[in-house]
């Protein structure tokens, strides 16, 4: 297994430095802490390999030195070791062709209000439009075979999904839209919070007005 950095290529490089960018924003947004997580995209110049960040990396502070060449075999091609995680991003690429990127990362919210035993809920067009729907996991061992499978199963009918006493799940099409998802689903998470703090069990978007938002 090669464990040392790798000479990407310009397009590879591009695509790096878009999911370093995101990967310092989820800090300075508080959506995870030190190396919580993990981010990834196909590979630009073969759909049928990804880029992910490598184990262990501190998304603050991660390099073009600490990212990972995996295949949708499931064999590690080059750069550093990939985050313990890589299962989750193999198997949503599986489930998912149409998915260029997926990200993972540990929304206090979004797993605050799971552990309440409460369904998040969806209260603006921007949360209808970008997360949908939220699919669920029951907590599963980090990095074991039964999170990947139990996630990329979710995936099938769900853009996020949240995983218990863990964090969650997003894929895109792009790149910013996997992001544009984890922050729309925390937000939905952070006010469906203040729901219950005042006491509201029914607040959502109105049904009556998704047939206009499809249209």
């Amino acid at each position: 297994m090669t464990s040392s950095p790798h000479p990407w290529s310009a397009t590879q490089r591009d695509t790096i430095d878009h999911l370093i960018a995101i990967s310092r924003d989820v800090v300075s947004r508080g959506l995870t802490l030190a190396s919580g997580g993990n981010l990834s995209a196909r590979d630009p110049d073969n759909p049928e390999h990804f880029i992910i960040t490598g184990m262990g990396t501190w998304f603050d502070k991660i390099t073009a030195d600490e990212f990972s060449l995996i295949s949708l075999s499931g064999d590690h091609l080059a750069g550093v070791a990939p985050s313990s995680e890589w299962k989750v991003h193999h198997r949503a690429y599986l489930a998912r062709p149409d998915a260029n990127s997926v990200m993972h990362v540990h929304p206090q919210y979004s797993v605050l209000v799971d552990a309440l035993g409460e369904k998040i809920r969806l209260l603006t067009l921007d949360h209808v439009g970008y997360v949908k729907s939220v699919g669920r996991v029951c907590f599963a061992p980090n990095g074991s075979d039964e999170l990947a499978s139990t996630i990329a199963d979710q995936l099938g009918e769900h853009n996020c999904v949240v995983m218990a006493h863990h964090g969650c799940a997003t894929v895109g099409d792009t790149i910013p839209m996997a992001y544009r998802r984890i922050l729309n689903l925390e937000e939905a998470a952070t006010n469906t919070y203040r729901c219950l703090v005042v006491g509201n069990t029914d607040a959502h978007f109105p049904t009556t007005h998704l047939s206009a938002h499809h249209s």
